[in-house]
Parts: C-alpha cells; structure tokens; sequence
C-alpha cells in the first residue's frame, strides 16, 4: 500500500539541489506525483514543494529523520508531512458570512483541513457553529481582561491541538506575544482599503470617494497589525450603482473567497514564507 506524502523545502539556491532530492526520493522508493518549485532571483532562494508515494515508509516522521541528513547539507527548513488533515480552530465576532463559508466548505469536503472548534468574543454566532456541529466557546474580551482572554484563547489552541487558527472577521488586535506564539499559524482577513478607509465604516467611505474596485486580503498575522505576509487577495469590480449596503455585501464575498484560499491552501502546505512575502503553490 502506498502513502502520499509532501516534501517542502526552503533553502539557498545553488546547483544540484534538485538531484540530491530526486536521488533521496528515489533511494528511498518513493514516485512522485506533484512537484512545485520556485527559484527567487531577489533573495537567491529555492522554494520546493513535492507530492510523493511511498510503499516502503509509512510517516512522515521516518522519512523526515532520513531526510535531515541532506536538508542539513543543503541549510534548508523543511518539513515532510503525511498529508493528514490540518485542525482549524476558528476565531469570531458578530459578523457570520466567514465562518458560515467555512463552514459550508468543510462540509463539502473541499476546505482542505478540519474544523474542530470556534471562539468568539460575543454570543451570536453560537447557534451556527453549534448546529454544524462545531465546539462553541464564548471569550469576553475588554480592556482588564486582554491578556487573561488570550491565555484562554491559547489554552483552547493547545487542548484542541489546532495547526491553524484562522480569524474570521474576528475584531480584536491580538497582542505581540500572542502573534509571537503562533508564528505563522494565524491568518486573518480584512478589507483592501486598509490604510486608505480605516475605522467603523470603510464602505461608506469607499463610496464617498467613488471606489470602483472592492477587494480582499488574507494575510499571516504578525505583530505589525494588518500588514503580514499576503496569501491571498480577491478584487471584484463595481460601479457608481452601488451603495455602501451593496458595497458591504460585494466585500463580503471578496473576504470570504479571499479567506478560503488562503486556508485551504495553507491546510494543503501549499504555502511557503519568504521573508515579508510567501510563495504560493496553487
């Protein structure tokens, strides 16, 4: 019996990069079925994403300690995985049309990991993550009460053994040490008209000033608040018809777009950090 696998990898581009990897692969009787690679001719850097069989190894665990060996060699980070759905914890306020897409997709079998629980700062969407079966956990949050809600929000993290934490329109600013933690395991989404149209009502700015494009962005979450690494953008077109209502609704299908790429690509380590930026093998 065979086992899928992905190999990705990170490293100094120099010659011979791709042979040393071919040969372990086939050293080790693997076939492979998918492979990605992007050499950056700013940072010098070669970013590999590789789908192999295997029929004589059976983890990701065992081929990773063989693999270490000339991932030392070549300074690469890597990581080899067994393709086992990620587990997605995902974070909420009062706005549903994320999480009610994630939702729909996870149940579709075509979100690329598994929902395993939602948090929210507020009560609302508890009757939607509940009736799709999801673990509902309300965490107040205020000012005297930040740090005690994130240590909560990290321990739930922890007891789920969640991969991802995903913030679907969830609005609260996660602190520096919380973002620090979850290095790269965080994504979140918001509105393209950051830093233009900032505050409570970004669309009815959008339409004072004529905007003709309402877009999207799912970025990493990092300490420098809204301006992680981008995974994934979504624009759609609009016109002088449109009022902040249907500015709103049009944004709402860019965010939720937006944020499903972004975590189905990131659940399928389709994903590959390069400093401020990624690479995105999709």
């Amino acid at each position: 019996m065979s086992h899928v696998f992905t190999l990705t990898l990170r490293c100094p581009s120099r010659a011979g990069i791709m042979h040393a990897i071919s040969s372990f692969l086939y050293s080790h009787g693997c076939e492979v079925i998918d492979h990605r690679q992007f050499d950056d001719p700013v940072t010098h850097t070669l970013f590999v994403r590789t789908e192999f069989t295997s029929a004589r190894t059976s983890t990701g665990a065992e081929l990773a300690a063989a693999f270490d060996y000339l991932a030392t060699g070549l300074d690469a980070a890597y990581e080899v995985s067994d393709n086992s759905p990620q587990r997605i914890l995902v974070m909420v306020s009062t706005l549903g049309h994320c999480l009610n897409d994630l939702i729909f997709r996870w149940r579709a079998g075509t979100l690329g990991g598994e929902l395993v629980g939602a948090v929210s700062n507020h009560t609302e969407l508890a009757p939607m993550a509940e009736s799709a079966g999801l673990p509902f956990h309300h965490i107040p949050v205020a000012p005297d009460t930040k740090s005690s809600a994130e240590t909560e929000m990290l321990s739930l993290v922890d007891r789920y053994d969640a991969d991802l934490v995903v913030l679907a329109r969830y609005m609260q600013i996660l602190s520096d040490e919380t973002c620090s933690a979850l290095r790269g395991r965080v994504i979140n989404i918001h509105h393209s008209f950051l830093p233009g149209f900032k505050g409570a009502k970004p669309y009815h700015q959008a339409h004072e000033r004529g905007v003709k494009y309402v877009g999207a962005t799912a970025h990493y979450v990092t300490p420098d608040l809204d301006e992680g690494p981008i995974i994934e953008q979504e624009v759609i077109r609009i016109d002088h018809a449109h009022d902040p209502r249907r500015l709103a609704t049009v944004g709402s299908d860019a965010e939720a777009l937006a944020l499903s790429r972004a975590v189905r690509w990131h659940a399928e380590r389709r994903v590959l950090m390069n400093g401020t930026s990624t690479v995105v093998f999709c």
